[in-house]
């Protein structure tokens, strides 16, 4: 017999299989010869009332043993199969190109940016010395922004595909089990070139190509089908193509408008990232001096309505660092990151207003005015930090009451800040809903609204300005058979999971019109 149950545990407590067994034992009022397992579905921290504890949903195995899961073989050669184009080794690429093994394809992957290795060399020179690789950062290159962006996998993407699958295949890649049954699951960015390198090696050994340092240059289309790509003096030819190379690749988009294919502008949102010591927000959530050693670096999701407009945090990481995440020259753009044990002495967050199609000067009808602004926005942080990716920066307070920081506080950017008045580089409409976004905040978590804190601009890149439009059925754009948007960079995704579940959601498609 197999009962599902929530048992409630103090931190200490809750990492000890014995102490799962006892409690499951007492809330079941069974003896504990019995239980034969536990199996844990779901772990999540309630830090609401006086005592901060975990909750663990579980089955437990009663007079019986689980049966062990049959992992499918899932070797495939599919070196003399039909071949799937696929632009981008994100996640969305990444998956796309699994899903096509499994169902007899042969993955094309075309990538402008290095392996995980020869990447990290770029990203040091990036930090030190503020030298930019133009294909080569924190956002393109193998594994895509998610490889050194943190490693989130909380997603409400429920309805898109299946979640525990994309969990499950980073597991088997060198993820922990522990991103099956936490409630915010997190791989860490120490540990995801890693795994990208486990599925590349897969992807390969299965028989998929991938091609690094190969940048789209030009669409081969003919009779309203889209053939193939150039990459330089390459050429690449498929029935299908899947393109999935993220929200940053502006290229991209000039190269369908050049072809006159269809794109559309789309919301996003813009705003800082703000730092915190993770003490200050360890001592707000858990309520206490000190978290102890059986409970993780705390993390945060705030929310706030402003002048009818949602101001909220966004990618959050607990015992992180704020990171360069620009893509070309004469632009500052942040982002944050966490190591796989947090253990970073700040805590980061996006804290972001919704930017809308009529906040923005143009015609609603130019596909590339968000883009435009986004640029403008990046370019004046730029400005305002004085080069070499230097970013603009306040105290929290002194940004609340329209004073230029005297000094900033230690932080973990590494290139450098610089105090500066965001109002200088944010547009009116963004910097006075922060204003009073961030005393709300306060109100909601103490010890938030502080002078400690440190708000970095600018965060811009939290999803494309633009959408590619595509069928809800086929998935192809509606004139170009043979041609798969995909991803957050085509505006169907916001995250490691979704991305990769909309990758293989093309993949699914692809082989329909191939087959």
């Amino acid at each position: 017999m197999i009962k599902e149950i929530e048992i409630v545990l103090l931190p200490e407590h809750s990492a000890d299989e014995k102490n799962i067994h006892e409690s499951a034992c007492k809330a079941l009022n069974i003896d504990i010869e019995r239980v034969k397992s536990v199996q844990i579905l779901k772990r999540s921290i309630d830090a609401r009332g006086r005592k901060v504890v975990f909750r663990l949903k579980v089955n437990i195995f009663i007079d019986e043993v689980p049966k062990p899961e049959i992992i499918a073989d899932l070797d495939h050669n599919v070196s003399d199969k039909k071949p799937v184009l696929i632009i981008g080794a994100g996640p969305a690429g990444l998956f796309a190109a699994l899903r096509c093994i499994e169902l007899g394809l042969k993955p094309v992957i075309i990538e402008r940016g290095k392996d995980v290795k020869q990447r990290r060399r770029d990203l040091a020179v990036l930090n030190k010395e503020g030298i930019i690789n133009n294909d080569s950062n924190y956002c393109f290159g193998e594994g895509g922004a998610g490889t050194y962006s943190d490693g989130k996998l909380y997603t409400r993407s429920n309805k898109r595909g299946d979640i525990q699958y994309v969990l499950k295949t980073f597991v088997s890649h060198g993820a922990t089990t522990d991103i099956l049954i936490d409630a915010r699951p997190h791989i860490g960015t120490n540990k995801l070139p890693g795994i990208i390198t486990s599925i590349r090696e897969k992807i390969l050994n299965d028989g998929g190509e991938i091609h690094f340092d190969c940048r789209v240059t030009d669409l081969i289309i003919s009779s309203n089908k889209l053939r193939g790509v150039l990459a330089g003096d390459k050429k690449f030819e498929a029935e299908g193509v899947i393109l999935a190379t993220g929200h940053s690749a502006r290229d991209i988009y000039h190269l369908l408008e050049k072809h006159n294919i269809l794109t559309e502008a789309k919301p996003f949102a813009l705003g800082v990232r703000i730092e915190h010591p993770q003490e200050i927000i360890d001592q707000a959530q858990y309520h206490c001096s000190d978290r102890g050693p059986y409970l993780p670096p705390s993390y945060y999701s705030l929310v706030e309505q402003v002048d009818n407009r949602g101001v909220f945090s966004f990618c959050m990481c607990p015992g992180g660092i704020i990171a360069p995440c620009a893509t070309d020259q004469n632009e500052i753009v942040v982002n944050g990151w966490s190591p796989s044990k947090r253990n970073n002495p700040f805590a980061n967050s996006g804290t972001v207003v919704q930017v809308n199609l009529e906040d923005v000067p143009g015609s609603v009808d130019d596909p590339f005015k968000m883009l435009k602004f986004q640029s403008e926005i990046e370019k004046l942080a730029f400005q305002a930090g004085g080069g070499n990716l230097v970013a603009p920066a306040q105290r929290m307070l002194d940004f609340v009451n329209n004073r230029v920081s005297t000094d900033l506080p230690h932080n973990s950017y590494i290139p450098g800040t610089k105090s500066a008045d965001l109002s200088t580089v944010l547009p009116d409409f963004i910097y006075r809903r922060l204003q009073k976004a961030l005393p709300a905040f306060g109100k909601k978590m103490n010890g938030y609204f502080t002078n400690e804190a440190i708000l970095v601009g600018v965060e811009s890149r939290t999803s494309s300005p633009l959408r590619i439009p595509r069928d809800k059925e086929t998935l192809q754009h509606p004139q170009l058979a043979g041609f798969f948007p995909c991803g957050e960079g085509a505006g169907y995704a916001g995250g490691i999971v979704s991305a990769a579940i909309d990758g293989m959601n093309c993949a699914d498609a692809a082989f329909k019109i191939i087959n």
